[in-house]
């Protein structure tokens, strides 16, 4: 049997989601959910893992730019929300049924992914300095799939581009392949009174392979990713 997610159910999941969030927060009277608040921005490259054989481009290494809050929830929790952006290009594999990574001079599709993540965060204070950070949630990759910019190939006709840009638009938004499951560690260090240095490892993992009864490769769908962040206490 197959799901398929509209973008409407999407957009009440979602709402539903955060209305939780917000509602589980502990509320102060000096200053209410907000109370506590961790505000930071990131960098990371994401190790996009694929098998396509020679029906794709190398594996994507991509950089992402993101920012997120990080909030109290709980005595020992709390609770971050994150977006990071990443962009590339995507083709269709007629062959393997599927989108596959391309480079810049094979371009077809232009993926543009909003990567929206939440997830529960167990902090330990290692020395009075470094605090060390576990944490594990769900993720949705909302992606904008356009046609890549400034295409001229008489070998690849636009007709057929077009085509495969409908293909790759329909594969990443059907059958739940948005939500991936998100765990990670990192580890911040306090530079002074109001900075904090982090470094941060994440891995996503496409559970939307338990239902979608594709024959896929081992590697395919997941995403590894590393990077440093900012946070402003």
């Amino acid at each position: 049997m197959k799901y398929y997610f509209s973008a409407a159910g999407f957009r009440g999941a979602l709402f539903a989601g955060l209305m939780f969030a917000f509602a589980a927060f502990p509320s102060t009277a000096q200053g209410g959910i907000f109370t506590g608040v961790s505000w930071f921005g990131q960098g990371s490259f994401m190790f996009f893992l694929e098998d396509n054989e020679m029906h794709g481009d190398p594996m994507p290494v991509l950089p992402a730019l993101g920012v997120g809050a990080s909030l109290p929830f709980l005595d020992t929790l709390r609770l971050e929300v994150t977006i990071d952006v990443y962009s590339t290009h995507y083709g269709f594999s007629d062959v393997l049924n599927r989108p596959v990574p391309l480079a810049d001079e094979n371009r077809t599709a232009r993926v543009t992914g909003i990567l929206l993540g939440f997830q529960a965060v167990m902090p330990f204070d290692v020395t009075p300095a470094t605090t060390v950070r576990v944490y594990g949630g769900l993720a949705a990759d909302l992606r904008i799939v356009v046609v890549a910019a400034r295409l001229i190939d008489e070998l690849n006709p636009m007709e057929d581009i077009h085509r495969q840009t409908d293909l790759v638009r329909s594969y990443f938004w059907s059958q739940g392949r948005w939500l991936l499951p998100v765990i990670g560690v990192g580890m911040d260090y306090t530079l002074n009174s109001g900075l904090r240095l982090g470094f941060d490892f994440r891995a996503w993992m496409p559970v939307y392979r338990l239902w979608t009864g594709e024959t896929l490769p081992a590697v395919e769908g997941w995403r590894l990713g590393a990077g440093i962040r900012i946070t402003v206490p």
